[in-house]
């Protein structure tokens, strides 16, 4: 059954990256651009000779684009498709399109939401090479700590369940939540490298097209996913006892 159940995590990651790079294609694509406009411009401003493509900026926006966003879609339903079959059944009893939509909004909120307010995406020209890996470390610890204080969360949930009732555990679970975040959040160092001449409305477009690939990508693993495992009928109807021990 898990072997059903991640090739339909992977065929949905897959067809949330088709949908991925339509959207980047449109919108994110003209904004990168527009970045290596601004960094060409400022280059030959300061007397400096272009770098030269490794890749041809065609092949970027294009084939590249395709095989990344489809890669990381397809591996990300797949451990989606795993995340899910673990908690179905333990965490009361959901609909598998219910708990799939639910998985996915904590992963957006999780991997996408909580690292790119302390550490958002920039675009071509802004951020020093040198800094990269340091930059790049700190976004995947902040991933990191952002998946441990939701289990965290999760777990005070449960407890606090059942003392003060589900509704009132949830909100619970999300104030400790946001507690433990914005805690982290502000003992870590910030990071600001953009130029001063960069505009402004570029990147705010680009930050806003980043958010939009994320929130198409897990939409639609969350509701196409759901929709494949109820249609296919894998799983039996959470039961009430596995409702029950979802508290306990």
């Amino acid at each position: 059954m898990v072997g059903k159940l991640l090739v339909r995590g992977m065929l949905a990651g897959i067809a949330a990256g088709l949908l991925t790079f339509g959207f980047a294609r449109l919108v994110g694509e003209p904004q990168v651009d527009q970045a290596i406009s601004f960094e060409e411009k400022a280059d030959a401003a300061k007397g400096e000779a272009p770098e030269p493509e490794l890749v041809s900026r065609g092949t970027q926006a294009g084939l590249g684009l395709l095989t990344g966003v489809v890669t990381y879609g397809a591996a990300f339903g797949g451990l989606f498709s795993l995340v899910f079959a673990y908690a179905y059944g333990r965490v009361g009893a959901l609909s598998a399109r219910a708990l799939s939509a639910w998985l996915a909004l904590g992963a957006f909120i999780t991997l996408v939401i909580v690292p790119n307010i302390k550490y958002p995406a920039n675009p071509p020209s802004v951020g020093d090479p040198e800094t990269i890996g340091m930059r790049t470390g700190l976004f995947f610890l902040m991933i990191a700590i952002s998946l441990a204080a939701m289990v965290f969360s999760l777990k005070v949930r449960r407890r606090a369940a059942l003392k003060l009732g589900a509704w009132n555990g949830s909100i619970v679970a999300g104030v400790v939540f946001v507690v433990i975040i914005a805690a982290v959040q502000l003992s870590m160092p910030t990071i600001n490298e953009v130029p001063a001449a960069f505009p402004a409305v570029l990147l705010w477009k680009f930050r806003v097209a980043a958010i939009g690939m994320q929130v198409i990508m897990w939409t639609t693993v969350g509701l196409l996913f759901g929709a494949l495992v109820e249609r296919s009928k894998l799983l039996a109807p959470a039961s009430r006892s596995a409702a029950k021990s979802a508290y306990l």
